[in-house]
């Protein structure tokens, strides 16, 4: 299963591709399946899975009577973008997709989130005391990640994870080395992770700003 889709996905991003090269060009059809299973050398289902993620994601159109047509121009995937981009206008987003997670998490985080979260801290402490920088790291993004998924919004969750891989390269290129900031910033998370606790929405958020603002 994972390899098939794998091989869907790949055919999805040759097609979006030849787009961009301007191969097949937006407003004209496509070529047919058969020609496409030649092209690209997979079988039909195969090629029906990627046309049907390219009509999902709104860069392909099918019209009953006429095929399927070119309707955009794809754009950048996220992960590209967002590597791209200038490090502060990233810290920006972050910054407001973290405060309206944490304001969602205050109010939909279950038991089993707390656990999550909580376990999650306690990686990060231990870290700390074992002076493992990228044990750290990891822990802070687990912590981070789990308060997300806490939100209840899938979609929220989903784009933070993108930023994750950014941040974490952050971490690696730019912070100081040695464990140091995470160990200045643990009292912070913990008072986090209390606040979420406690349905505390007003503490949630200013904690979270003095995060953001030390860029832990």
């Amino acid at each position: 299963m994972n390899q098939e889709s794998r091989l869907f996905e790949q055919i999805s991003n040759k097609i979006r591709n030849n787009i961009k090269e301007g191969k097949f060009k937006v407003g004209e059809k496509i070529p047919s399946e058969p020609a496409l299973m030649e092209l690209y050398g997979v079988g039909r289902s195969t090629i029906r899975e990627a046309i049907k993620l390219l009509t999902l994601s709104g860069i392909l159109t099918v019209q009953q009577g006429f095929g399927t047509k070119v309707n955009a121009i794809p754009t950048e995937p996220i992960e590209q973008r967002l590597r791209s981009s200038d490090f502060e206008e990233i810290n920006q987003v972050r910054a407001l997709l973290e405060q309206e997670i944490v304001r969602l998490a205050t109010l939909n985080r279950t038991d089993a989130d707390i656990k999550t979260i909580g376990e999650a801290l306690e990686k990060r402490k231990l870290a700390i005391e074992n002076e493992s920088r990228l044990a750290c790291t990891n822990a802070d993004i687990e912590f981070h990640l789990a308060i997300a998924r806490a939100s209840g919004n899938g979609v929220l969750s989903d784009l933070y994870e993108s930023f994750t891989v950014i941040i974490r390269d952050f971490f690696s290129k730019r912070a100081p080395s040695g464990i140091t900031h995470f160990a200045m910033s643990h009292h912070l998370h913990q008072a986090l992770f209390d606040a979420i606790n406690n349905r505390n929405a007003d503490a949630a958020h200013e904690i979270t700003n003095t995060i953001l603002n030390n860029n832990h």
